[in-house]
């Protein structure tokens, strides 16, 4: 198995006791996969690159595949983000590495659909399948992505398969970024092996290496601007077994500020900075996929928490002509996460969590921002630095979750489930394909239908058209010469595919231009 790599140069909270004024060619913000590929291609041109994070470093003795503690340390809000209303869950990583340290492996490039899109109706231009495609083949070798050998998919998984090939449904296998895994299922948690190569296994050790300093358990709160530059940004450094303000500050002043703080907490950052936001697009048009979840039980062992999460997949109904999207994959159904999302009280959840063993479990994930009646959600900065999250639920995306719930009960019953439960309140029992009515009839507002997203985008969008981006297609922020934003934030709409691969490759495209212009 992998040991990984060391980051030097990594300094926590705990080692900053005063306060301290740093001063460097490139600050970036977050160390997720835009910041951590932002930081070593930057570093390996000669830049004096500082990387800012607000959460901690974790490695592999931390990771005990163990949900009390994974949640609280490596998640946003401690893994209690959500909407406003509470109808929405938000699973958001936040420790060196970002969502890569948490996220379930997938690693999919962008739909070459979804590129398209973008240039006709958001002015997006020099993104191209052809423009990325270096980087994500220098990526893919870097992440040691593939997909697994069909022996190694779990029952989870072959349930997918398995429905979907019977009804004829499309599927393919999904690459994951892993070297030598040993399939523990635990990857939500962090990996305990060291098997997913992860930011903090990968970009940032190499940025490191080549004299990247990065800073852990550093919030930063405010960004300065003089004129159309950002002079420099300011930090709190955090305790970080009490999460809060530990007493010091660091303040890094830059030639080049670039924000990687992830589709949320960058434009809050710039919404607390007050910066300019003239056509009020920042924090707005904020996409999720939106995605459901829904359990099956079989006469037999699945273990839906066991065993590499996503190694199959289907985008059969990802185009829609008119309509909302989506795919189907399966997440890993630990028993805590396989608690929350499961409705009902006393006996119908104890009787749901009794048939954990025997559960497969699918997850459908809406691909919004597509169709000109959706506006996605909308991120603001409440005073006292809370946060107001608000996504608008319109026909379409509520029509897409009907089918893809009745998709995924077919699925399973195809596979042979005896029954199909549904994460409604109260939940629905479908049995056979008559049963599915039920679930037009079933209300899917918010609280009477549970959705969840991993996959956060948008808020601060990229384009050439100042009116309706706030960054350009180089991700330089239209107002301001030497400020950059490089994370899932810039996509004008949701993807189609899990995020990370397209992160990684749309910053490396940027920082690598910058790094030539010096």
């Amino acid at each position: 198995m992998s040991a990984g790599a060391a980051i030097p140069n990594l300094v926590r909270g705990r080692d900053v006791t005063a306060d301290r004024t740093i001063d460097a060619d490139v600050a970036i913000v977050g160390s997720g996969p835009g910041g951590s590929i932002a930081a070593y291609r930057l570093a390996s041109a000669g830049a004096r690159v500082v990387v800012l994070e607000e959460g901690g470093y974790h490695t592999r003795p931390e990771f005990r595949m163990q949900e009390e503690w994974s949640y609280p340390n490596l998640y946003q809000d401690h893994a209690n983000r959500t909407t406003d209303d509470l109808s929405i869950t938000v699973l958001q990583g936040r420790s060196v590495g970002g969502g890569t340290t948490v996220n379930w492996t997938t690693s999919l490039r962008t739909p070459a659909a979804t590129l398209d899109f973008w240039k006709r109706k958001r002015r997006v231009e020099g993104v191209s399948l052809e423009a990325l495609a270096p980087h994500w083949d220098e990526i893919e070798r870097r992440l040691s992505v593939h997909t697994m050998e069909p022996a190694e998919i779990n029952e989870n998984n072959r349930v997918l398969r398995e429905g979907a090939k019977r009804l004829g449904y499309g599927f393919e296998p999904l690459p994951r970024n892993v070297s030598d895994c040993v399939l523990t299922g635990m990857c939500g948690l962090g990996c305990p092996v060291d098997a997913k190569q992860a930011m903090h296994l990968t970009y940032l050790p190499d940025a490191a290496a080549r004299g990247a300093v990065i800073y852990a358990d550093a919030r930063v709160r405010r960004l300065v601007r003089k004129g159309r530059r950002v002079a420099e940004a300011t930090a709190e450094v955090l305790d970080e077994s009490g999460d809060r303000a530990a007493g010091p500050t660091l303040t890094v002043r830059a030639r080049t500020f670039v924000l990687s703080a992830g589709a949320i907490n960058t434009p809050r950052l710039l919404q607390r900075s007050a910066f300019p936001d003239p056509y009020k697009i920042v924090g707005r048009r904020t996409w999720i996929h939106p995605t459901l979840a829904s359990a099956a039980h079989f006469d037999r062992r699945i273990e839906p928490y066991f065993g590499a999460p996503q190694t199959v997949g289907s985008h059969h109904f990802a185009v829609r002509p008119g309509k909302v999207g989506y795919f189907i994959e399966t997440p890993p159904a630990q028993p805590m996460l396989a608690g929350l999302a499961h409705a009902g009280f006393g006996p119908e959840h104890r009787r749901a969590m009794k048939e954990l063993p025997s559960s497969a479990v699918l997850i459908g994930l809406l691909i919004d921002g597509f169709l000109d009646e959706e506006r996605g959600g909308t991120v603001t900065e409440r005073a006292g630095g809370r946060l107001s999250f608000r996504y608008e639920r319109v026909p379409p995306l509520e029509e897409a979750m009907r089918e893809a719930l009745k998709t995924m009960a077919r699925i399973h019953l195809a596979a042979g489930a005896r029954e199909v439960v549904t994460f409604h309140e109260p939940p629905l029992r479908i049995r056979s394909e008559s049963d599915l009515a039920a679930i037009d009839a079933a209300s899917v507002a918010p609280n009477r239908c549970a959705l969840f997203t991993a996959h956060q985008m948008g808020g601060a969008p990229m384009g050439e058209d100042p009116g309706i981006a706030v960054v350009d297609s180089r991700l330089r922020h239209h107002l301001f010469d030497n400020l950059y934003v490089m994370d899932g934030s810039v996509f004008p709409t949701s993807l189609g595919v899990n995020p990370m691969i397209s992160i990684l490759g749309l910053s490396s495209l940027a920082s690598s231009a910058l790094a030539k212009a010096g």
